[in-house]
């Protein structure tokens, strides 16, 4: 029998491992598993390069309560150990003392001692009052027991041991009876272990799922895979949206797999839903160093073992590669939403209640996904299903929703309900109004107000409908009075079936030179009428009533009114009020008809 102290240049170490491991001592069973596991892990390495002879077998490892004899055990079928190797690794601690020690970590989190320093089997001593080590390596050598009671003294003797590989014998101490709780190791394992690489068995129940999707290759798994592996994370949730396979192997190694959960709007949102791993060990649901902020809200999974951990596993530590993970995570997600905007548009619209509170945090606090989201970025009319990107509602909207700086005006709604009388009286004017009724619309209104110096929110109700558009200090044009009334009168000479209105007001020189709009209710009338039958032919033979707004402003009636040719004069300012009725389908029939014909005429001139 071997007896001595365990070196290390302190009197004793455990209280120092007790103090600093003591707020998360559960800690210490995913660090004797983790060993266990590496154990197994490096015999399958062995035998596959023929140093290691034999039938590997069964390569299980198992964790066992007895009650009685207040044991906790936890056993492997890996390379165990020959007493030279228990004396090197478990005698000498790569540790060089208490008052160094403390110095040094000094104010980092209590719990950062294990792995870094080999003091992952010292864990143990956390919950115990004696541990043994019972082990018999692969190699042609005697089993030995090695145990300690908590001071530097040790015994090591050999031992009685028939198959290959360790078992870690707990004695565990009156503060920690817990530990013999079948409910609560069950609780421990299924936090830390349920992904581990090896089968674990309690209780003659398998715990935990040694080949999780993640760790499979994307062109293996069926949407079903990822659904399952998804109730497999989070039970009691709905499927989710859509999901994003990681798999990188340079210039960094990740896998996993990042899924859009459904989110409604009294949804109570949830962060920290993404669980970090290192090949396969639970490390920490904290992942907000590698997932940007703003991806906080996607659940899933994420495994790297290039990302530094403190001595704990458990606190991400500055580094390049943190930075770059974080990076290629954004571009992976914003790659996947501008993917399927682009291929399945009405999928996407379909789903953007919940999409839009991602993508509206991602513009806000990610200038990178910003130059990106603004692809696919959409916005909901405020009383049909229509969506529009940025460069959409510009396109629809800029003729009649530029103010006087020149910025494009986005009427939006809060809730539509409410404002309904409102929003009717914008879209009467032909304006556009969008429903931004989301948490996080107040703060995105803000932020992009910064960010997209051409473009000004306005809320629907924030002033009377004339005024909701600042286009002009006043109405007045750069004509004079008898000029006004020429055009006026040159305009009301317009095509039949049409009850026209002609107003001339001054507007900025860049907007349209005529503008058409429609009365929102008469045209909603003439709409219904098509299906209503007889009812509705009161309103199907009235005429549409259109409101022609010339842009005295407009640099072209300044051409038109020096032309001598009274005919001349009347052809330019007819097509030019056709076109605004051609942009509002107003055009119809002979008009459309006389319309070309004219342009092809006067194109000869």
């Amino acid at each position: 029998m071997q007896k001595g102290n365990i070196r290390v240049q302190t009197e004793n170490i455990f209280p120092i491992i007790k103090k600093f491991l003591y707020s998360e001592h559960d800690i210490f069973l995913r660090e004797l598993i983790s060993n266990a596991v590496d154990a197994t892990q490096k015999l399958k390495t062995l035998s596959s390069i023929g140093e290691a002879k034999g039938e590997l077998g069964d390569l299980s490892v198992t964790v066992a309560i007895d009650k009685d004899a207040k044991t906790l055990t936890i056993s492997d079928k890996g390379v165990g150990m020959t007493a030279e190797e228990v004396d090197k690794y478990i005698n000498q601690v790569a540790f060089s003392g208490a008052e160094e020690f403390l110095n040094k970590y000094k104010g980092q989190n209590e719990n950062n001692i294990i792995g870094h320093f080999g003091l992952g089997f010292y864990s143990s001593f956390m919950v115990s009052d004696k541990v043994e080590i019972l082990t018999k390596s692969f190699k042609e050598a005697p089993a030995v027991r090695w145990d300690c009671d908590g001071s530097p003294e040790y015994q090591l003797e050999e031992a009685a041991k028939e198959g290959r590989g360790t078992d870690i014998i707990l004695h565990i101490n009156e503060e920690s009876q817990e530990f013999l709780e079948a409910d609560r190791i069950k609780t421990v394992l299924k936090r830390f272990c349920r992904f581990l690489p090896v089968p674990i068995f309690f209780e003659g129940e398998q715990i935990n799922n040694p080949v999780p999707a993640w760790t499979r290759k994307p062109s293996e798994l069926t949407t079903e895979d990822y659904q399952s592996f998804y109730k497999e994370l989070y039970p009691f949730n709905e499927p989710p949206l859509f999901w994003i396979h990681l798999n990188v192997d340079y210039p960094f190694n990740l896998t996993g797999i990042l899924y859009f959960p459904k989110i409604k709007q009294s949804y109570e949102i949830q962060k920290d839903k993404i669980q970090l791993y290192s090949n396969q060990v639970f490390v920490t649901d904290e992942v907000k160093d590698i997932v940007p902020e703003f991806l906080m809200l996607l659940q899933g999974v994420i495994d790297s073992p290039d990302i530094p951990l403190n001595v704990s596993r458990s606190y991400l530590q500055g580094d390049p590669n943190v930075k770059k993970i974080n990076n290629h995570i954004t571009k992976k997600v914003a790659d996947k939403l501008e993917e399927i905007f682009k291929t399945d548009r009405a999928e996407f619209e379909s789903k953007w209640e919940s999409l839009g509170l991602f993508v509206k945090y991602g513009m806000m606090t990610d200038d990178k996904f910003l130059e990106k989201a603004e692809k696919f970025h959409i916005m909901q009319d405020a009383r049909e299903s229509k969506f529009y990107t940025l460069e959409e509602y510009k396109t629809a909207a800029a003729t009649l929703q530029k103010n006087k700086d020149g910025k494009l005006v986005i009427l939006y709604a809060t809730d539509p309900v409410q404002q309904d009388a409102y929003i009717k009286a914008a879209t009467d004017k032909g304006y556009l109004v969008v429903k931004l009724e989301t948490i996080v619309d107040a703060a995105f209104i803000n932020q992009m107000e910064m960010k997209w110096s051409d473009v000004q929110f306005t809320r629907v109700d924030a002033d009377i409908t004339d005024n909701l558009i600042d286009k002009q200090e006043d109405s007045s044009t750069v004509l004079s009075k008898e000029q006004e009334e020429r055009l006026k009168k040159l305009f009301e000479q317009q095509p039949s079936g049409l009850h026209l209105t002609v107003e001339v007001k001054g507007l900025s020189p860049e907007t349209a030179p005529v503008l058409a709009t429609r009365p929102e209710f008469m045209r909603r009338m003439k709409d219904m009428s098509a299906i209503s039958g007889p009812m509705g032919s009161f309103y199907a033979n009235m005429p549409d009533e259109v409101t022609l707004t010339v842009n005295g402003n407009h640099p072209i009636y300044q051409q038109i009114l020096s032309v001598g040719d009274e005919q001349k004069q009347e052809k330019l300012t007819r097509n030019l009020a056709d076109l605004a009725l051609l942009s509002q389908g107003l055009l119809k029939g002979s008009n459309l008809t006389s319309f070309i014909e004219r342009s092809v005429d006067l194109m000869k001139q």
